[in-house]
């Protein structure tokens, strides 16, 4: 089979985001890294584009040059882009790119607006592109195989989902105002959100995505521990599903202690299952009256939802760069034609950017019970 030619915007030399998309996309050899604009300097982009193997006349200095480029190709442009901008930029590069024709990957957030997010829906169900965001945790094995445990009744009817995303590396109040700390918490360069629209949101889409249920209405509790900063550095959500499911989430960048903190519980009428990012290879399974179990990646009698997406054998960790290139197996699956319901998409993108906006009105007063679904959705 074919590889499919792949191209990215931003992600470049020094990049935190870059070197996990490069190898997750490379790493099955589906995909050829073909095109790209990997730097907001068109020079130092050009260059580093090189010398990771792209070729000159392909080395773009900036998106625009890269869309008509890439357009100009015909049959030979890139399948798929990969947008790892900064937040602000993805709306107008995915919709651009959606508008002529190519597939895209969007890291999160999707947008910074509702009514972005929604456009961004409408566009890829008109052009029938793929439109997936990077919520790469729902892609290691083990996630998969808590969901497909949840989908065949191994837990019974879901009563309750406890997830954390916390971690302590913004925690110091003397290094509030570093660069690199500093702009997460500035609504100019934010958005209307800190914590919870950089990590909350991967817990709340992983919930949903376990559970295959969406979140209906939230309440929320916004703090900003470290008094300079505007935008919150701790949260706690409580949510309901459709399905009747009860939520608690807690976020925070001020949990001196814990280093990655993503953690989720789901706990069913007749068992309940527990994961966590730091012990990837792992699922807790405790069946109602019965003994704790460890379920390990690799072993034997996984559903095939987990089995399909090891890579090596049992107690060899395969890590985030390894989900990442997960999403890249499924992308070019639907790409050729194939349905891939695991796949994060354009609504998990546009409901995660309506719950933002609306834990911020419940957050600002006093905690209020909103509705958390796009208008399109309701």
């Amino acid at each position: 089979m074919a590889k499919l030619q792949w191209g990215m915007i931003g992600g470049g030399e020094g990049s935190q985001i870059g070197p996990a998309h490069r190898l997750g996309a490379l790493a099955d050899g589906l995909f050829d890294l073909t095109a790209g604009a990997l730097d907001h300097r068109p020079e130092a982009g050009r260059e580093y584009g090189q010398r990771l193997g792209i070729a000159a006349d392909r080395s773009y200095g900036d998106w625009k040059e890269m869309l008509e480029g890439e357009k100009k190709r015909g049959d030979d442009a890139i399948d798929l882009v990969t947008v790892a901008t900064p937040n602000s930029t993805h709306f107008e590069i995915t919709k651009a790119f959606l508008e002529a024709g190519f597939n895209v990957l969007c890291e999160k957030p999707m947008t910074v607006t509702v009514e972005e997010g929604e456009e961004i829906v409408k566009i890829a169900e008109k052009t029938g592109k793929v439109c997936a965001v990077n919520y790469c945790y729902t892609a290691y094995p083990m996630v998969r195989q808590a969901r497909a445990m949840v989908a065949n009744g191994e837990i019974g009817k879901v009563r309750c989902v406890v997830t954390e995303f916390s971690h302590g590396h913004h925690g110091d109040a003397t290094d509030a105002e570093n660069p690199r700390v500093r702009w997460r918490y500035d609504p100019a360069m934010a958005g209307v959100s800190g914590q919870f629209a950089d990590c909350g949101i991967h817990a709340l889409n992983m919930a949903s995505f376990i559970c295959n249920d969406e979140v209906v209405k939230l309440s929320a509790d916004f703090a900003s521990c470290i008094a300079s900063r505007e935008l919150e550095d701790d949260a706690m959500v409580n949510f309901r599903m459709a399905g009747g499911t009860v939520g608690r989430l807690w976020t925070s960048s001020v949990a001196i202690g814990r280093q990655h903190g993503f953690m989720i519980q789901i706990f069913g009428e007749t068992g309940g299952l527990k994961w966590f990012s730091e012990q990837p290879n792992q699922l807790i399974y405790t069946p109602v009256g019965g003994r704790t179990q460890i379920i390990e990646k690799g072993e034997g009698g996984l559903y095939p939802e987990a089995e399909r997406l090891q890579r090596v054998g049992i107690a060899h960790p395969e890590g985030f760069p390894l989900a990442v290139a997960n999403i890249y197996c499924d992308i070019a699956a639907a790409i050729r034609g194939e349905e891939r319901k695991d796949l994060p998409t354009a609504e998990a993108g546009a409901r995660s950017m309506a719950a933002v906006h609306y834990s911020v009105a419940s957050a600002k007063n006093g905690g209020e019970w909103v509705d958390a679904r796009p208008p399109m959705f309701r």
